[in-house]
C-alpha cells in the first residue's frame, strides 16, 4: 500500500542472489592501499598527531606516494615502500610480457616516486589549529556508512566474509608453503542464495557460486627454488592447471568455509556443496600479474573495504589518512553503532549513516535503518535516540574511543576493515571498532522510557538537536 511505512514493506519472504567480491593483498590497488598505511603509521609511530593524506599509485616496477603530509616523523620514503612490496611478496620483475619469471614488481629494483607537499594551511586553520581535541573540526564534508547483519557471528554479511576470507587464506597457503606455486596477485568473488524473511533479516541458505581468479607460476615447469626465495628444500615442480584448481578448492575454498560461523552456530561449509558452481582461473593461466599486469592506484576498493556492495557506501577511501578525516574514522565508528545494535538484539540488521562538513565538529546528521527488523516496542527512532546516548561522533571524540591515532593502519589495508577480531599487540588495540557495546538494556524499553533517556543524557554536546 501507498501510505505503508517504509520498515513494513519487507514483509513478504523471498529468495535473492547476492555476490561480493574481494582481492588479495597483492592486487595492484591493495598494494597500493597498504603503502598508504604503511607511511601513514611510521608517521604516527613518531608524531600521533600527523595530519596525513598519502596517495600511492603502481605500474610495472615503479611505486609513486603523493600527497599532503605535516608531521614530525623523519620518513624514508624509499624504505618504507620496499619493505611492504617485500612484505606482500612481489620480488621478481622482467619487463617482458611473454616472461614466466615475473611476479609483476621487485622490491629490490622498482622505481619509487615521491610527491610529498605540506597539509594546506587553510584546511590545517578551518580544522585543528587553535582548538581542543574534542572540539576539532572534521577534515572534510562528506557521509559514511556502517552496517552489520545478524547472518554470522560477527555480524557481517556472509557474501562478503567468505570472500574476503578466501583471498586471506590464499595468501596464507602461499606464504606458508603449502601452495607454493601461487603468486601475490588474485581475485575473489561469492554469490550466495538469501532467504529474506517476513521480519526483514536475511538468511544465507546456499552458496551458490564461488569465483576464484589467482597468480601462480608456470604449471609444470616452475621449480620452487627458483620460485620461493630463500627456499632449501627438496626440490619442487609446479603442479598442472588440473590439479592446481583442485588444491585451491580443497585447501582454500573448504578450509575458508570452516572458519566462518553462521549465527545457528554451524560452520559456512554446510552451505557448500554439488549444487555450488566453482568457477577457479576461468580465463585458463595467470601468471603476468601485480603492476605488470594492471595499474594500481590507492582507494579504487572501497566496497571490498567495506561490505561488499550491501548497505552503502559514501564514497570516501579509508587508506593513507589520519584520523581528522572522516572517511575513515566516522566509518569506523558508523560500523560500531551498526554491530553493537545488531549484537544486542535491537534489531537484526542495520545501516548508520553520518555527515560532516569541514571544520565542524558535530556530525550533522544521523540516519539509522533497521530495515523492519527492530524488536520489541522499539521503533526505528528509537533505536536512532538510543545511538545517540551511547555515541560521540565527534573526530576528536572518535579518535580517543577507537585509540585511532595509533600506528595500526597496514593491517587494515588488506581483507577488509570490518569483520576482523578486535586485539592488543604491542600496546595497540587493532580493529577497536569491531568491539560493540552492550545496548541490551534498551531492549525491553518503550518509546517512552528511550525519550527520557535521550533528555536525561548529555546528548546536546555532541549532536546537532
Amino acid at each position: 500500500m501507498a501510505g505503508e511505512p517504509a520498515q513494513k514493506k519487507a514483509r513478504m519472504e523471498r529468495t535473492f542472489l547476492f555476490s561480493s567480491e574481494s582481492v588479495n593483498e597483492g592486487h595492484p590497488d591493495k598494494l597500493c592501499d597498504q603503502v598508504s598505511d604503511a607511511v601513514l603509521d611510521t608517521c604516527l609511530r613518531a608524531d600521533p598527531k600527523s595530519k596525513v593524506a598519502c596517495e600511492t599509485a603502481t605500474k610495472d616496477n615503479m611505486v609513486m606516494v603523493a600527497g599532503e603530509i605535516t608531521t614530525q616523523a623523519k620518513l624514508d620514503y624509499d624504505s618504507i615502500v620496499r619493505k611492504a612490496v617485500a612484505g606482500i611478496g612481489y620480488d621478481s620483475f622482467v619487463d617482458d610480457l611473454s616472461s614466466v619469471d615475473s611476479k609483476g614488481l621487485s622490491d629490490k629494483t622498482c622505481e619509487v616516486i615521491v610527491r610529498i607537499n605540506k597539509q594546506s594551511p587553510d584546511i590545517a586553520g578551518g580544522v585543528h589549529v587553535g582548538k581542543d581535541d574534542m572540539d576539532c573540526g572534521a577534515g572534510d564534508q562528506g557521509i559514511m556508512f556502517g552496517y552489520a547483519s545478524d547472518e554470522t557471528s560477527n555480524c557481517m554479511p556472509l557474501t562478503h566474509s567468505m570472500a574476503t576470507r578466501l583471498g586471506k587464506v590464499l595468501t596464507e597457503v602461499r606464504k606458508n608453503g603449502k601452495l607454493w606455486w601461487l603468486r601475490p596477485d588474485g581475485k575473489t568473488q561469492v554469490t550466495i542464495e538469501y532467504l529474506q524473511k517476513a521480519d526483514g533479516a536475511v538468511e544465507p541458505k546456499k552458496i551458490h557460486t564461488v569465483v576464484i581468479s589467482t597468480q601462480h607460476a608456470e604449471p609444470l615447469k616452475a621449480v620452487r627454488s627458483k620460485e620461493c626465495a630463500g627456499y632449501t628444500g627438496p626440490e619442487m615442480t609446479a603442479p598442472s592447471m588440473e590439479e592446481m584448481n583442485k588444491q585451491i578448492v580443497e585447501h582454500v575454498v573448504k578450509e575458508t568455509l570452516k572458519q566462518i560461523t553462521l549465527k545457528n552456530g554451524e560452520t559456512a561449509l554446510t552451505l557448500f556443496g554439488d549444487h555450488t558452481h566453482m568457477h577457479i582461473n576461468p580465463s585458463g593461466k595467470f601468471i603476468i600479474g601485480g603492476p605488470q599486469g594492471d595499474a594500481g592506484l590507492t582507494g579504487r576498493k572501497i566496497i571490498i573495504d567495506t561490505y561488499g556492495g550491501w548497505g552503502a557506501h559514501g564514497g570516501g577511501a579509508f587508506s593513507g589518512k589520519d584520523p581528522t578525516k572522516v572517511d575513515r574514522s566516522a566509518a569506523y565508528i558508523c560500523r560500531q553503532m551498526a554491530k553493537s545494535i545488531v549484537k544486542s538484539g535491537l534489531c537484526k540488521r542495520a545501516l548508520v549513516q553520518l555527515s560532516y562538513a569541514i571544520g565542524v565538529a558535530k556530525p550533522l546528521s544521523l540516519f539509522v535503518e533497521t530495515y523492519g527488523t527492530e524488536q520489541g516496542s522499539l521503533t526505528p527512532d528509537d533505536v536512532t535516540n538510543i545511538v545517540k546516548i551511547a555515541f560521540d561522533c565527534r573526530p576528536g571524540a572518535i579518535a580517543v574511543s577507537l585509540a585511532l591515532r595509533e600506528p595500526k593502519y597496514q593491517e587494515t589495508a588488506a581483507y577488509c576493515h570490518f569483520g576482523r577480531d578486535p586485539v592488543t599487540k604491542d600496546g595497540c588495540k587493532f580493529f577497536e571498532w569491531e568491539n560493540a557495546k552492550d545496548l541490551s538494556k534498551y531492549k525491553s524499553m518503550n518509546s517512552a522510557q528511550v525519550e527520557a533517556e535521550l533528555k536525561g543524557s548529555n546528548y546536546l554536546t555532541k549532536w546537532v538537536d
